[in-house]
């Protein structure tokens, strides 16, 4: 009978300990593998030994494991130093007995390769080290300096074996630094097959901007990121950037906000873009998008939210001014602490830079909208795919924390056809809006579209917008017989419109007029025709009553003849007596 195979779930996972680094932990799925040796290789100036020391500290600080830190090169004295600036206190740190430094000193030049070579006396001097203060972290910086005075190989080979043994004997989580060799991951090119982890740094020069690149090269027993991710050192120490977003698993608002410019509003279904989406708004140079993202900010500001804005092309001074004139004060939401204006070159600071920069300020400024204006001016300090993934990262991060985002983007004109940045961000927006130039007649005016917007129904129209002095309000739609009219041609139309209305106006009154003389004449016709018949009305009334008298006439006449004719015939008859 076959035997059940367990399912995957219930497999044991390898323990790791986690580094407490920003982002690291994120790509290995959990950290690094417990009690077992890493190996972290890379050339001059990648960063390995503040990576290494960071993983001490953070181990101590944060999860509560002492540490070991065995240096070869510098002293500890000099290491505290280096480190204090991202602010490590190794010296306090040892004070505690939370931390052991050990600066082994070895000069080639008094080595002298005899008979049998070992590493037992590194073993006591690092054991006792590890059970001095109870280390679980240990740091070895670097392994190269540790044999650089051996050249039998099998020797060299054996040893170095024999060190990660002990250590994984010993069950310290450890981090062995070693310098890039040539074609191979390591001088040696031992190191790198015997670890249980490899990670390989790497700083490069691309277009006079220098980058630096993490990648896990291999990771025994779990799965991890394979890409090459950035990673940047910083006030704050290590941070690695993971390319690869999270998984789009974050949760999403129904509430709509207002874009704070009303006729732009009204061109959405429900009056506004939803909270925590992001719009991006394209268009040539001076068209106003610098404008309508101030509008925005200032709508957020009014609603007693905090906004953060990253301006690269204007100081905070000059775009308090520009917007000044188009009736948009921000000063008084600056003083009160809901705007944060934060200005630079993009050249300043590299892709990563600028996204650990947002990831910092967002964490401590906690805003509800970001504008970012432009992001096209990213492209002069990465190559296409490299700001592209960067604003991946970004949108992802502020949608995962529910902060609506407003971009602006610069297109070019390209063989007389505008054409998206090359960055290709419209693709991950909720919703696009463009904003282009409408040329008439020696004139250039703007127009405004909407192009996108995700879960809303929207209009389809292109409207023109002016700015005033009380901000900016979008035009009624005017279609004439060659299109959309715009600019002058609008104020031509209307004062034909006008000319017109007022011939209409004159027509009608006109009409009024020639209504009223007929209704005039039509009632005095009327007055005559009542009179008429009034007179026609007595005088058959007085025929009537004179018909009437005389038969009554005639009728008493015959009464009276009758009763004089019986009383003459009586007369005329004898008396007769009975």
């Amino acid at each position: 009978m076959q035997e059940k195979q367990l399912p995957l779930a219930a497999l044991p996972r390898l323990p790791k300990a986690p580094t407490g680094i920003e982002g690291l932990d994120e790509i290995t799925e959990g950290g690094l593998p417990l009690g077992r040796p890493t190996l972290v290789c890379g050339s001059a100036g990648c960063g390995k030994t503040l990576m290494a020391i960071e993983f001490l500290v953070r181990g101590v600080e944060e999860f509560g494991e002492p540490g070991v830190l065995m240096t070869f090169e510098e002293t500890a004295d000099e290491l505290a130093d280096n480190v204090a600036s991202l602010g490590f206190d190794l010296r306090q740190l040892q004070a505690d007995k939370r931390l052991r430094l050990d600066h082994v000193h070895i000069d080639r030049s008094e080595i002298e390769e005899a008979g049998e070579y070992d590493l037992d006396g590194l073993f006591i001097r690092l054991g006792y080290a590890i059970d001095s203060i109870g280390a679980k972290r240990v740091v070895l910086d670097t392994v190269e300096a540790l044999f650089s005075g051996f050249d039998n190989q099998a020797v060299l080979r054996s040893e170095i074996r024999r060190l990660f043994r002990w250590l994984k004997d010993k069950g310290v989580t450890t981090i062995i630094t070693a310098e890039r060799g040539e074609g191979t991951l390591t001088r040696q090119g031992l190191e790198e097959y015997v670890s249980d982890c490899v990670i390989l740094l790497d700083n490069r020069v691309i277009d006079q901007i220098t980058t630096r690149r993490l990648r896990i090269v291999k990771y025994r027993g779990s799965t991890h990121g394979t890409n090459e991710y950035p990673y940047l050192i910083s006030e704050d120490g290590f941070s690695v950037l993971p390319v690869t977003s999270l998984k789009l698993e974050h949760a999403v608002s129904d509430e709509v906000i207002s874009s704070g410019v009303p006729g732009l509003d009204e061109m959405f279904a429900r009056r506004g873009w939803y909270r925590g989406s992001s719009v991006l708004l394209t268009g040539t140079a001076g068209t106003a998008k610098t404008t309508l993202a101030a509008a925005f900010a200032l709508e957020t500001c009014r609603r007693g939210e905090r906004c953060l804005y990253f301006a690269f092309e204007e100081s905070p001074a000059q775009l308090l001014r520009n917007m000044r004139s188009v009736g948009f004060d921000l000063q008084p939401y600056l003083d009160q602490g809901l705007l944060r204006i934060d200005s630079s070159r993009p050249t300043l600071n590299g892709l990563e830079r600028h996204l650990v920069t947002l990831h910092r300020v967002v964490a401590e400024f906690k805003p509800q909208a970001v504008i970012i204006d432009p992001i096209s001016n990213l492209i002069s300090v990465g190559s296409i795919s490299e700001v592209r993934s960067m604003l991946t990262r970004m949108i992802d991060f502020l949608k995962i924390n529910n902060v609506t985002a407003l971009f602006t983007a610069l297109i070019s004109n390209r063989n007389g056809q505008l054409e998206m940045a090359e960055e290709g961000v419209s693709s991950l927006v909720d919703t696009w809006i463009s904003v282009r130039d409408l040329e008439g007649i020696g004139e250039r005016n703007r127009g405004l579209s909407i192009l996108k917007s995700r879960g809303m129904a929207h209009s389809n129209q292109v409207r023109e917008f002016i700015m005033t002095g009380t901000g900016v309000h979008l035009l009624d739609v005017i279609i004439g017989p060659a299109g959309i009219i715009t600019g002058a041609g609008r104020l031509t139309q209307r004062i034909q419109e006008e000319a017109q209305r007022v011939v209409q106006q004159h027509e009608s009154d006109r009409r009024d007029r020639d209504l009223e003389r007929k209704r005039r004449m039509l009632e005095a016709t009327i007055t005559n025709l009542r009179a008429d018949f009034e007179t026609v009305e007595d005088e058959l009334r007085r025929i009537s009553h004179e018909e009437l008298t005389r038969g009554t006439a005639l009728r008493e006449g015959r009464t009276a003849l009758t009763q004089g004719l019986s009383a003459d015939y009586l007369a005329s008859q004898p008396n007769t007596q009975l």
